[in-house]
């Protein structure tokens, strides 16, 4: 069983942040991920994050990666944590690959997954049309029409993507007003490919063999009078709707949860539970204002209070 003083559970921005503040506190840290990037690499260019040029979220990820190795900083991908408990000399974690660790601290920031539509046909659709990754998908959809459902950031992003492929961009959003940033709207209006059907949301998609439409019924967020409901042709439908939490292990912890589920924490990042400290889009302090550069921050002062933690041990 291999020891350390600091281990990290995520390996998006927010455990990167916490990699390089680790390091210069000269913890013995690991960071444990199932995916490099979390979130950030389903973005098709992150153009708002201090002191980089615009580039895809994957690129920016591994930029991250190699400035948090260069530190000392172990970071295993491609691997998951299955179960953590709290002994003696601080918290056993267990991996899917039969990993057992032994650390003195721990910090949470295992970020969120995509919130799915729940609607019939999502499911059997999924990969035949469906899709919750743009970056991904949005090349197999050339030439073709495709819907987005939602009006936050992320849908924004992914009507602009898709509409360097597709021959034309539905976006569906339940209210009356787009709620991206001011940029973003700009150049969805100037698009001659993208239009916006607001106070609409899908409440089935079918087809054959692959998807070939949604069926769209009015929205009870919207005051508009006329909206546009029933039957639409679509080849890919991009589902764009916000994150939930991933908590299964912060409830191993007896981890205290808000009422949407993210973890509670202080202003220092701290839990309820002494020694675990969580940072990222899993807790309370970044959830009016999830972004690449809130969640590193949060990371940093985690791995700061999770070093004085070991320090006064």
């Amino acid at each position: 069983m291999e020891k350390f003083d600091l281990l990290v559970i995520g390996a998006g921005p927010a455990g990167m942040g916490a990699g390089v503040y680790a390091a210069r506190y000269n913890l013995k840290t690991l960071i444990i991920g199932k995916e490099l990037g979390g979130m950030m690499t389903e973005a098709h260019m992150v153009e708002n994050y201090l002191g980089f040029s615009p580039m895809p979220g994957l690129e920016l990820a591994q930029k991250f990666k190699g400035m948090v190795e260069k530190l000392g900083v172990k970071i295993n991908t491609g691997t998951e944590v299955v179960d953590l408990k709290r002994v003696k000399e601080g918290f056993e974690v267990k991996t899917d690959k039969g990993g057992v660790f032994l650390t003195k601290a721990l910090i949470m920031a295992v970020g969120t997954k995509k919130r799915k539509l729940n609607i019939p046909g999502e499911q059997e659709f999924l990969g035949k049309g469906v899709s919750y990754c743009y970056t991904c998908d949005a090349p197999l959809f050339k030439g073709k029409v495709v819907g987005v459902v939602g009006g936050a950031n992320s849908a924004a992003m992914a009507a602009l993507a898709l509409a360097e492929h597709a021959k034309k961009v539905f976006i569906m959003y339940r209210r009356d007003k787009l709620r991206c940033d001011p940029v973003l709207f700009e150049r969805i209006k100037k698009s001659p490919k993208i239009e916006t059907i607001y106070g609409a949301v899908p409440e089935k998609v079918g087809g054959k063999q692959f998807l070939e439409y949604a069926v769209l019924k009015k929205s009870g967020k919207t005051k508009l009078k006329k909206v546009r409901e029933g039957r639409i042709a679509l080849q890919g439908l991009f589902v764009e709707v916000g994150e939930v939490p991933i908590v299964s292990l912060a409830k191993q912890l007896g981890l205290k949860l808000s009422k949407d589920g993210f973890i509670v924490v202080g202003d220092d990042m701290s839990t309820n539970v002494p020694g675990v400290f969580a940072a990222g889009d899993i807790t309370t302090g970044s959830i009016e204002f999830r972004q690449i550069i809130t969640a590193a921050a949060e990371g940093a002062v985690a791995a700061q209070s999770a070093f004085s933690y070991i320090r006064s041990l």
